[in-house]
């Protein structure tokens, strides 16, 4: 997992529809959420109706809010670019959606999962790398956020974010064949 205190890597990545997003476009917020997701992965089912709220209270509340797509479209088409537009319709997703076709972004921040959230704070270091809550298909709790929603919190609060975080749970991310990252390898 990335470092907690670690930079945010830079990105510079497209909407589906072709506007360009980067990094640099949330200098100015008081944190940035990161969340590598798709469309058809169970677990971001489960929470995408959810994800889409605390977006929006997120973006009322000075925090950015991004959405990257790093999975291989082509093997999974689910997660194509046209697919990717019609989740943004259906969910009425505020916050930008982003494809990162060559996955070089997902290696750079070590996601390994979707969902994955980053949190970070006003000077882009991380201060949150972990789950969005305990809810998973079939376990019959109810997506809150309650994880991710505290970290924010304490974010904004100015007070230090707890550092007892548990990882994201969900599917691996769909690496083009032969672009598996080493991280995975590691001891």
């Amino acid at each position: 997992m990335l470092a907690l205190g670690t930079p945010a890597p830079d990105f510079e990545l497209q909407t589906a529809d072709g506007r360009t997003v980067r990094l640099s476009d949330y200098s100015d917020r008081a944190g940035l959420v990161v969340v590598f997701m798709c469309n058809h992965c169970p677990f971001v089912q489960l929470l995408r109706e959810s994800i889409a709220e605390f977006a929006r209270e997120c973006k009322s509340r000075k925090v950015g809010f991004v959405a990257i797509n790093s999975n291989d479209f082509e093997k999974y088409p689910d997660d194509a670019p046209e697919k990717m537009l019609e989740e943004v319709r259906n969910f009425d997703y505020s916050f930008p959606y982003l494809l990162d076709a060559d996955q070089s972004v997902a290696r750079a921040y070590r996601a390994a999962c979707t969902p994955d959230f980053y949190l970070f704070d006003g000077a882009q270091k991380l201060v949150y790398r972990g789950q969005y809550d305990d809810a998973r298909p079939g376990n019959d709790i109810p997506p809150t956020g309650r994880d991710l929603r505290k970290a924010v919190d304490a974010l904004l609060k100015g007070i230090p974010v707890p550092t007892d975080q548990k990882p994201s749970i969900g599917c691996n991310i769909k690496w083009k064949p032969g672009n598996e990252p080493d991280y995975f390898n590691a001891g």
